[in-house]
């Protein structure tokens, strides 16, 4: 039996315990100081914009797409297991267009997707009148629609996976910190190798580490020596804050038998069902101090921008606002994922930026064979 450790029960530390406890002849822990969701999973939407993203090649696409295709049968294979309803809105996501906009990449997307074996819609100002009579038509010039992309709750996702790796024998420790990263060097592989997590419970002797601890991950990593001091293997993340707000109104905007997310200039307005809705969310970076505050007079601006989108929101009350950090990587682009430099059983899943719940799936997908194949 090999020994896997996952330290972070967010989103993405949830996915790959539920992924490895498939596999069979691992003993699967994971840890974290909080109960899951919390962090930077707490705080997202659940938007999985994925065939209507500008990502069109590369690892990039790979992942969203591979997720997207998870996402399908995911979400049925969860509420079978566990018995829980997980809200998966998939009546698509509808991206705003506005006057100026270049026509032709969408175009030019809508056929490279068709290739791909994506749908997406280009929708002139009368179809999105017909479909949306709750927008601001004039402000806007039409729309994107993508019926294949989804929304999901974040929160009932990671709990549903937590709940069915539980079922598959995974252990779940929380309140737990880790105080030191034990490791041995590898003479003949010229790397080092982690064989124990001392933590204020206990130690663990594991054949694998996962870190998906989001902005914990760079603490975690500046625990371990560097095998090359010219290239240390810490990775470092930087947050980047994030605000949303929940609103309700007397009836459901639009047209209640269509109620897809709703996106444009950076502004997602996201159903809930019944009349609720979530608008987010901002995006703040730290000061030049290194603070990073939530900013009331960013929130009212996202709520203002999203009545100008969407005049009916004017009318809704604020059930609650939250904010939350994402991981952001530096030095190198986001998600990190694969082996930290100079260690041959340390994995990293982390630093997803804005897409966490989107990559969620694939990640979990790309540690699993990244165990497996060795």
């Amino acid at each position: 039996m090999s020994h896997v450790a996952i330290i972070g029960c967010g989103i993405i530390g949830a996915a790959i315990a539920y992924e490895l406890s498939q596999v069979s002849g691992l003993t699967i822990t994971v840890l974290d100081q909080k109960p899951p969701a919390q962090g930077a999973t707490g705080a997202a939407l659940g938007v999985l914009m994925g065939a209507i993203s500008q990502k069109v090649k590369g690892k990039a696409w790979q992942l969203r797409q591979a997720s997207m295709r998870r996402y399908e049968t995911l979400i049925p294979e969860l509420e079978a297991i566990t018995g829980l309803k997980i809200p998966f809105n998939q009546q698509g996501i509808l991206m705003l267009r506005f006057v100026g906009e270049d026509i032709v990449r969408w175009q030019q997307l809508v056929t490279l997707r068709q290739s791909q074996g994506w749908q997406l819609e280009i929708w002139d100002k009368a179809q999105l009148k017909s479909h949306c009579p709750q927008l601001n038509h004039e402000m806007i010039i039409g729309g994107i629609y993508s019926p294949q992309d989804r929304q999901v709750d974040p929160i009932a996702l990671t709990k549903a996976l937590v709940l069915a790796a539980k079922k598959n024998g995974v252990q779940f420790n929380f309140g737990v910190s880790i105080n030191e990263l034990e490791s041995t060097v590898l003479e003949q592989f010229n790397c080092r190798t982690c064989t124990k997590i001392k933590t204020n419970r206990a130690t663990l002797e594991i054949n694998w580490l996962v870190i998906a601890a989001g902005l914990g991950s760079s603490q975690l990593t500046s625990l371990l020596p560097s095998p090359n001091l010219e290239k240390p293997s810490s990775v470092i993340l930087k947050p980047v804050l994030g605000q949303a707000l929940k609103l309700r109104l007397e009836h459901p905007l639009g047209k209640a038998n269509f109620q897809p997310v709703i996106t444009g200039n950076d502004v997602h307005i996201v159903p809930l069902g019944e009349r609720d809705y979530w608008v987010g969310a901002t995006v703040e970076f730290p000061d030049h101090s290194g603070e990073l505050v939530a900013e009331p007079a960013l929130l009212q601006k996202l709520k203002q921008d999203a009545i100008a989108l969407c005049p009916p929101l004017a009318h809704a009350s604020i059930v609650r606002t939250w904010s939350g950090k994402r991981p952001r990587p530096e030095g190198q682009p986001a998600p990190v994922i694969g082996k930290l430099l100079g260690y041959n059983n340390i994995l990293l899943a982390t630093g997803h930026y804005r897409n966490g719940i989107l990559l969620a799936p694939a990640t979990a997908q790309e540690i699993r064979q990244a165990i497996i194949q060795i």
